[in-house]
């Protein structure tokens, strides 16, 4: 295993309050079941925790109770935050596999992600902005296991964490008590991710400003941290470079296929939707066509006006007609009908009308749902191969389940 560069890699990644759930249950391994075959169930209990909300029970507090429990007591705060603004996050402290096969397995990582655990608490700012951290142990690395012939695991850090920055909120400089107005009202920790982790962030270097990446700062404060710890025989990720060890590149590929599972069941449950107002727009049709086909039928009982212009014969003034006592008895009761389909076919009309506006309404549904999916399927289409071919083999699975069933 020797000759191998090792670097130290640290991940940041955003969530919104939809997230939750999703990477308690990775993390904790409350899954049922992982797509990454390597979790090795048995050795979860080797998994150890830094940080974990409990109640006097033991029982352990949900990322989502210890966010709002905090919410509650104003240690946090949402204010002025989008509905669809990232709400937590998520660091991954990582160095190769065999980095840690080489200095002793299991209590060398326990030993090192430790140290890596106190930077992640500097990074979030202080320790009770930690929902959990956790050291996985139980993830087998399968290249390694096969190629040496005996388990070897990928131990790595995660930290879930409240990205918060102090903001000062000052009094309106507009307001009567003219004492106040414009002094500081108030300090609050404030949820942003946006200006937690900005795009670019000034530096100054040989009295230059630069403005750098503030992952990449990430990446320098992890590498310099853990060095200055004592540990060594890893360098820093090289900036800029697209190449990845084979860490990296499984845990982004476990990334994007567990965000990949998740864009198919939106757009199942979409197309599901999408099928239901299909069949509800056909349903309103047919009635629409049933209505007008039954007011045609109704229709044809009437008699033409000539048919019954001519059951009349002029009388012997010139003025009035005559009418035989049948043809009376016969044009008196279809006035009667007359009157009566005629208050019926207002109705149909009426009902014609409504359900041709809700044909309309379920249309434009219709349209509008398409254009909420369409860019799903177009992503979904312009996943990478190996992502295209696992989902054709989970597809292939999951329909070789059903015939079995069968």
């Amino acid at each position: 295993m020797a000759n191998k560069t090792h670097f130290t890699v640290v991940r940041n990644e955003g969530y919104g309050s939809t997230e939750f759930k999703t990477r308690q249950r990775h993390n904790e391994r409350q899954n049922e079941k992982y797509y990454n075959g390597d979790i090795v169930p048995e050795r979860s209990v080797l998994n150890h925790h830094y940080q974990h909300y409990s109640f006097p029970d033991g029982t352990h507090e949900t990322y989502e109770q210890s966010f709002n429990r905090m919410l509650a007591a104003g240690t946090i705060s949402k204010r002025g935050l989008k509905p669809d603004a990232k709400v937590f996050a998520e660091l991954v402290f990582d160095v190769n596999t065999v980095y840690f096969e080489e200095n002793g397995g299991y209590m060398y990582a326990k030993d090192f992600f430790d140290e890596a655990y106190k930077l992640a608490v500097k990074e979030a700012g202080d320790e009770r902005y930690i929902l959990s951290a956790v050291l996985h142990a139980d993830e087998r690395n399968q290249e390694l296991s096969e190629r040496h012939g005996y388990d070897i695991f990928h131990y790595h850090l995660h930290v879930v964490y409240i990205p918060v920055v102090e903001k000062k909120v000052y009094y309106r400089k507009d307001m009567k008590d003219k004492e106040k107005a414009g002094t500081l009202n108030e300090i609050i920790q404030q949820i942003s991710h946006s200006k937690k982790w900005p795009i670019r962030t000034p530096v100054e270097r040989n009295g230059k400003t630069y403005s750098v990446n503030s992952y990449s700062l990430l990446q320098d404060r992890y590498f310099e941290h853990m060095r200055a710890a004592g540990f060594n025989g890893f360098e820093r990720g090289v900036r800029g470079s697209t190449a990845e060890h084979l860490d990296v590149e499984a845990y982004k590929l476990r990334q994007e296929k567990q965000r990949r599972d998740e864009i198919t069941a939106q757009v199942e449950q979409v197309e599901i939707r999408l099928g239901e107002l299909e069949t509800q727009a056909e349903k309103k049709k047919a009635e629409v066509e049933h209505l007008v086909k039954a007011t045609a039928v109704r229709a044809d009982i009437f008699s033409t006006q000539e048919e019954i212009e001519n059951m009349a014969k002029p009388g012997k003034t010139g003025k009035n007609k005559i009418v035989s006592n049948a043809d009376w008895e016969r044009i008196a009761t279809m006035a009667k009908r007359c009157t009566l389909l005629d208050a019926q076919l207002k109705d149909l009309q009426e009902s014609i009308t409504a359900l041709r506006r809700d044909r309309d309404k379920w249309k434009l549904n219709y349209e509008r749902l398409w254009d909420e999916v369409k860019d799903f399927i177009g992503a979904i289409r312009k996943i990478p191969n190996r992502l295209k071919e696992f989902v054709v083999e989970q597809l292939s699975n999951k329909t070789k389940s059903k015939e079995e069933m069968r």
